[in-house]
């Protein structure tokens, strides 16, 4: 019992006491912070006491692409810990390949009666993908937010990290060490984000008087592999700098520079985006452009909170600016 008051009482972020009080019924506790606990309870795996179980907490779906990629698990963590704050338990939907569609699940948390969702990273941000099941929300007005950068006219509202900061950020770094022929690695041709990050390029390129070949971009699945793949025709292209969409792009390009016997960083530098779990752990240490991870997924959790209490929340998208995270990928350009 006492190590479940203080999980409980450390996930919701109040006293023992408090969880106690909840519990056992007693007055001298805020409905919010009732609510929080009780969902705490559902979210940590424990039964609500038996005069507390007809109270059904009420649900939010969280629906990610995967969890391969570290930064998905973190975006579940923040947002899932700011919903319990707030009396709402946490539905997490994770699609798998050949498994259940976003649109599956879509259809499982209308029949949950579901308060609202939130979708960090999906089909929302493909422009070529099926956007069918977000008209469905919409139709029974169910509160949505979308994290990171999705096609017009959905209507739902959004926070992003700026794509277009986060190129600039990387691209200069690799232009002050002296590297003049920097390759992009993106997701697929239709990804928005992907899309903003390349405009970015081709526009501070021209900035600087040049222009971004074609040849020195590569699309690429969002996995180590992909990034290998796409990091490897770019070597064959002389590129020396790389800016990748994501880190496990980054570290495929890594991979993809020692299979052809070059150095990481004295040949090739390399940049990430995300500064996901462990990426400086690795070997070098990765440096890339970090999301605001905190902040955003707060944020999203924030707009959500205020459509399900009845407010309007325009359909607009909030920018954070991320963060240049140099460690030991990146060093000066090659002589020639």
């Amino acid at each position: 019992m006492t190590r479940r008051l203080a999980q409980v009482a450390r996930k919701v972020g109040v006293s023992e006491a408090t969880v106690s009080r909840v519990l056992n019924g007693k007055p001298g506790v805020s409905e919010a912070t009732r609510q929080a606990v009780l969902s705490a309870l559902d979210v940590l795996g424990y039964e609500r006491p038996t005069q507390l179980r007809g109270e059904r907490a009420r649900l939010v779906g969280l629906v990610l692409p995967e969890l391969q990629n570290p930064i998905f698990p973190a975006f579940a963590e923040v947002i899932g810990g700011a919903l319990a704050q707030l009396g709402l338990t946490p539905v997490l939907c994770t699609q798998t390949k050949g498994g259940v569609s976003e649109a599956d699940y879509v259809d499982l948390l209308l029949q949950q009666q579901v308060s609202g969702v939130v979708f960090a990273g999906g089909l929302y941000a493909q422009a070529d993908a099926p956007h069918e099941h977000y008209r469905r929300l919409a139709a029974r007005n169910i509160p949505v937010v979308l994290v990171n950068a999705a096609i017009e006219h959905l209507g739902f509202p959004g926070v992003s990290c700026d794509d277009t900061v986060a190129v600039e950020q990387g691209w200069r770094h690799l232009a002050s060490l002296g590297h003049e022929r920097i390759g992009l690695v993106l997701g697929p041709g239709d990804h928005v984000p992907s899309h903003r990050k390349l405009a970015a390029a081709r526009a501070l390129a021209a900035a600087s008087g040049a222009e971004l070949p074609e040849e020195h971009v590569a699309r690429a699945m969002f996995s180590l592999e992909g990034g290998q793949a796409a990091a490897s025709r770019l070597l064959d292209r002389g590129v020396t700098g790389f800016l990748c969409a994501s880190d496990p792009l980054a570290l495929g390009a890594v991979r993809a520079a020692r299979r052809k016997g070059l150095a990481v960083p004295a040949q090739v530098s390399v940049v990430g985006y995300d500064d996901s779990a462990f990426m400086n752990c690795t070997e070098p240490p990765l440096t890339t452009v970090r999301q605001p991870i905190e902040a955003m997924g707060r944020a999203a959790v924030e707009m959500l909170n205020a459509q399900i209490g009845g407010q309007s929340v325009p359909a607009e998208e909030l920018l954070f600016e991320p963060e240049l995270v140099v460690r030991g990928s990146t060093a000066q350009a090659p002589r020639a």
